[in-house]
C-alpha cells in the first residue's frame, strides 16, 4: 500500500494548488456586514432601546431587563433578514478556544402553533452545562449548572458555515455560585480597574479626561501545511507540533521567506479567511511572509482590548474552517518544527483617553511630555514589581518550547525602551533627593517632543529577544505564544498597571499634602520609580550567556518552565492585587493555577504518548524494514565471494541504525515507565513537575535525537513520515 506521505506528494503536484479560490471585493463594501453595530441597530430598535444599547456599550451601563425585549427583537429581525434560524451564545471558557450551543428561533405555543421568538430573558441569560469545562475544582460533575451572561460592549454577529447562517451573542460565562470560568470576565474587570485609575492620574493633566480604555494590536503569526502532509503526521494531528523531524538541508538560514511573494495557494486562503473576517468586523491591515518557511502573519487595526480579544479568539476559528476549503492546514502551535522559528502573537498594548489621546505616545508641550513620561515609567515599574506574574501569564507547554530562541524572547522578562528614551530616564534621575530645585524645573521644561517623534519614527531600534518592547507609541508584548488567548496575558498587564498607577496617585497625593507643587511632586515620584525599576531595563541581546548571567545578579526571575512559572499566580502578594483591584477573588486564582497546570500535564502527557506511538508503529517498523535489506544485500555480496572491504560502508550503516533501534526502544520504554510513575502522583503542581522533569526533560530530546538520526541513515522510500522538507516547502 502507498504510504500517506507519498500519496501527498503526488496530490500535492497533481492539485490544481488552489488556483481560482479566494475573491476580489472591496473591503468598505462588506466591512462589518454581519455585525450588529450601533448603525444596524439604529435601523432596528427603538429610540429607548438604542439609547440603553448604546450607554451600555460606551459608558458600561446596565440595560434593564424590560429594554432587553426590545432589544432582543431588533436583533432577531435583522438577523432574520439574513437567513438565520439559530442563535447561539458565545463565550471562551478555559479551554483556549471558544464555545456554542445552537438554538433556534423555532418554538411551540401551548396550542401547537409554530413561531419564531426570541425574548429579552434569552438574551441576557443562557444556561450551558459547567461541569464540562475547566473549573480549576470550583464546580464537581455532579454540579452541572452554570451561566452565560450577555456582554453588551461586543457586538452581537452572524457566523456563516457553510449553508448555515448562526446569531452569535457575545457573553461571559460564570458558575452557579458566581465564579467566572471564562477569559473575558476577568479581562472586562481589569480594564475597569486600570480605566478608573489611569482616568485619575490623567486628570492631573487635563481635568477633561472621563475614561481611558486599554487598547490592544496583536499579531498573529502561524504555519500553514498541504492538508495531505498534516494527515500523513500523527504527531501534528495530536498535538499541533512535530516530535519528530531532521532538519533539512535548507531550513530558514538563508531568511528568503521574509516578506518573500506569498505562494498562490496560500494567497487565496489568505483573501479567503481575510474577506469573512471582514464581515465580522475584525480589521485586518497587514499580511506577510514571515522569517520561517511556511510561516506567515496578520494583524490589525488597533481595538479597546476586549473587542480584539474576542476578534483574535474568532479569527483563529475563522483561518482554521477557511483552511480546510483550501486543503490546507493551519498550525498555531508555538513550536511546531524544531530549529526554525516558532509563533507568537505579539501583544501591541496602549492606553487611550476619552479626548483623542494616547497616554504611551509624546505630546508637543511639555505638560503633556510630563503626562507620557508618567503613563511611560508607570509601565516600567508595574513590568519590574510584577514580571514573575507576566511571566505565568504566558506560561504554556506549546511556549515553553518557544521562549529563548529563533527570535522569540527568553522567560527573563525584560523591558526594551531604545537608546534615546533611556538617556531621556537617566537625565530625569540624575539626582535623586528630597530637595527641588531650579534644575527640576528644568527637566519639567524638556522639550522632548522635538526629539522623541522623530526618534521613534526612525531611529529607536527593535529588539526582537525583548519580550516587552517599546515601539513609538505603544508597549509591545512580545512574549505571548501564538495559541494563547490574549485576555489571559491583557488580563494580568492591566491589573499590574491599575495596581501600579494606585500607587502612585498615592504617592504624588501625599507630596501634595505636604506642600509640593503638583508637576514636581509629579517629577519626584516618577524619579523614584526610574530609580527602583531600572533593574528590569535591558537593551542588548536577550539570547546571550551574558545577559542571563546578568540577569542573575540583578535577581529577575528567569523561570523556564510552565510548572515552576505558574507559582506566581498564588502567591500572597498576586492575590491581593487581583483580590484588591476586583479581578480575581482567592478562589477564582487558585482555580485557574490549578486549570493551567492541568491543561499542562494533559499537553506533554499527549506528547509523550504519541512519541511512543510513532516509534513503535511508524519509526521502528521502516528501520527494521530497511535494516533486513542492508543485512539480505550484505548476505549477497558475502555468497558471491567479494571480500570485507565492499561491504563495509554498508555495515557502517547498518550497525549505526541498530545502535538507534536499541536506542529508541529502550528509551520509549523508559519514558512509559517513567510516565505511569507520575501518573500516580495526586497533587497538580508535583505531577506538573514530573512530567516536565522526569518525562519531558529526561527523555524527549533523548528520543527525538536517536529518530532524527534514523531519518536520515533510512532509506527515503522506506520512511513512512512526511519530512521536514516536505511540509514546509512543498504546496
Amino acid at each position: 500500500m502507498e504510504s500517506l506521505r507519498f500519496k501527498a506528494i503526488n496530490d500535492l503536484t497533481s492539485s490544481s494548488n488552489g488556483k481560482g479560490l479566494g475573491r476580489s471585493t472591496k473591503i468598505t463594501a462588506i466591512f462589518n456586514e454581519n455585525v450588529f453595530t450601533l448603525k444596524v441597530a439604529r435601523e432596528f430598535l427603538s429610540d429607548e432601546a438604542f439609547k440603553s444599547l448604546a450607554s451600555s456599550v460606551k459608558g458600561g451601563k446596565k440595560i434593564d431587563r424590560a429594554v432587553a425585549n426590545q432589544i432582543a427583537s431588533g436583533i432577531r429581525q435583522w438577523a432574520e433578514a439574513k437567513g438565520v434560524t439559530h442563535f447561539t451564545h458565545w463565550f471562551q471558557p478555559l479551554t483556549g478556544s471558544s464555545a456554542e450551543k445552537h438554538d433556534t428561533f423555532f418554538t411551540l405555543k401551548s396550542d401547537g402553533t409554530p413561531i419564531e421568538t426570541f425574548d429579552g430573558d434569552t438574551l441576557i441569560q443562557q444556561e450551558p452545562d459547567a461541569s464540562s469545562f475547566p473549573s480549576g475544582g470550583l464546580r464537581a460533575t455532579f454540579e452541572a449548572r452554570g451561566y452565560t451572561a450577555w456582554d453588551p460592549s461586543s457586538p452581537a454577529f452572524i457566523m456563516d458555515i457553510g449553508e448555515g447562517k448562526t446569531l452569535c451573542i457575545p457573553t461571559l460565562f460564570v458558575s452557579y455560585t458566581g465564579e467566572l470560568l471564562d477569559y473575558k470576565g476577568p479581562l472586562l474587570k481589569a480594564v475597569e480597574a486600570l480605566g478608573k485609575n489611569a482616568v485619575e492620574v490623567s486628570n492631573y493633566f487635563d481635568k477633561n479626561v472621563t475614561k481611558v480604555t486599554a487598547t490592544l494590536g496583536w499579531e498573529q503569526e502561524y504555519f500553514v501545511v498541504d492538508e495531505a502532509m498534516f494527515n500523513a503526521r500523527p504527531d501534528l494531528v495530536a498535538s499541533g507540533r512535530t516530535v519528530f523531524g531532521h532538519a533539512p538541508a535548507k531550513g530558514q538560514q538563508l531568511e528568503d521567506h521574509y516578506f518573500g511573494s506569498i505562494p498562490e495557494r496560500v494567497y487565496a486562503f489568505m483573501r479567503d479567511f481575510e474577506t469573512e473576517s471582514y464581515r465580522l468586523g475584525i480589521p485586518l491591515r497587514t499580511r506577510h511572509n514571515e522569517v520561517a518557511p511556511s510561516q506567515f502573519e496578520c494583524a490589525p487595526i488597533f481595538e479597546e482590548v476586549s473587542v480584539a480579544v474576542d476578534h483574535n479568539t474568532l479569527l483563529m476559528d475563522i483561518m482554521d474552517r477557511v483552511a480546510k476549503r483550501h486543503k490546507l492546514r493551519v498550525l498555531l502551535h508555538e513550536k511546531p518544527f524544531a530549529g526554525i522559528n516558532g509563533s507568537g502573537k505579539h501583544n501591541n498594548w496602549s492606553m487611550a483617553t476619552d479626548t483623542g489621546v494616547n497616554l504611551l505616545a509624546p505630546g508637543k508641550t511639555p505638560k503633556t511630555n510630563l503626562m507620557f513620561l508618567t503613563f511611560f515609567v508607570n509601565t516600567i515599574k508595574a513590568v519590574h514589581d510584577y514580571a514573575d506574574i507576566l511571566r505565568a501569564s504566558i506560561a504554556s507547554a506549546g511556549n515553553d518550547h518557544r521562549l529563548g530562541a529563533n527570535e522569540a524572547p527568553p522567560a527573563i522578562i525584560s523591558v526594551f525602551i531604545g537608546g534615546y528614551l533611556t538617556k531621556v530616564l537617566e537625565d530625569v534621575k540624575q539626582r535623586v533627593g528630597d530637595k527641588f530645585d531650579e534644575q527640576d524645573e528644568a527637566i519639567l521644561k524638556l522639550d522632548l517632543h522635538r526629539s522623541i517623534p522623530e526618534l521613534l519614527m526612525d531611529n529607536t531600534d527593535r529588539n526582537r529577544t525583548s519580550p516587552f518592547a517599546f515601539t513609538g507609541n505603544k508597549f509591545e508584548f512580545r512574549a505571548v505564544g501564538s495559541a494563547a488567548n490574549c485576555a489571559n496575558a491583557m488580563t494580568v498587564l492591566n491589573t499590574i498597571m491599575a495596581q501600579t498607577l494606585g500607587q502612585f496617585k498615592k504617592d504624588v497625593d501625599a507630596l501634595i499634602d505636604k506642600g509640593e507643587k503638583k508637576e514636581i511632586a509629579i517629577m519626584h515620584v516618577i524619579r523614584e520609580y526610574i530609580v527602583s525599576s531600572e533593574k528590569v531595563l535591558f537593551e542588548g541581546d536577550g539570547y546571550s550567556d551574558e545577559w542571563h548571567a546578568e540577569a542573575g545578579r540583578r535577581g529577575l526571575p528567569n523561570v523556564r518552565t510552565t510548572p515552576y512559572a505558574l507559582d506566581a499566580m498564588v502567591t500572597e502578594r498576586a492575590k491581593h492585587i487581583f483580590e484588591s483591584n476586583g479581578v480575581y477573588t482567592h478562589a477564582e486564582l487558585e482555580a485557574r493555577h490549578e486549570i493551567e497546570l492541568e491543561k499542562y500535564i494533559k499537553k506533554v502527557q499527549i506528547e509523550a504518548r504519541i512519541m511512543g506511538e510513532m516509534a513503535t508503529s511508524h519509526i521502528l517498523p521502516a528501520a527494521i524494514r530497511y535494516q533486513n535489506v542492508l543485512i539480505e544485500n550484505i548476505k549477497g555480496l558475502k555468497d558471491v565471494g567479494l571480500d570485507g572491504e565492499s561491504y563495509s560502508n554498508q555495515k557502517q550503516i547498518l550497525v549505526k541504525i541498530s545502535e538507534h533501534i536499541s536506542k529508541v526502544s529502550d528509551l520509549v520504554e523508559k519514558m512509559i515507565e517513567a510516565r505511569k510513575k507520575v501518573n500516580a502522583i495526586t497533587d497538580t503542581r508535583e505531577k506538573a513537575i514530573g512530567y516536565s522533569e522526569q518525562v519531558k526533560e529526561a527523555f524527549f530530546d533523548k528520543i527525538r535525537y536517536s529518530v532524527d538520526k534514523l531519518e536520515l541513515l533510512v532509506g527515503d522510500h522506506y520512511w513512512a513520515l512526511p519530512k521536514y522538507r516536505e511540509m514546509l516547502f512543498l504546496r
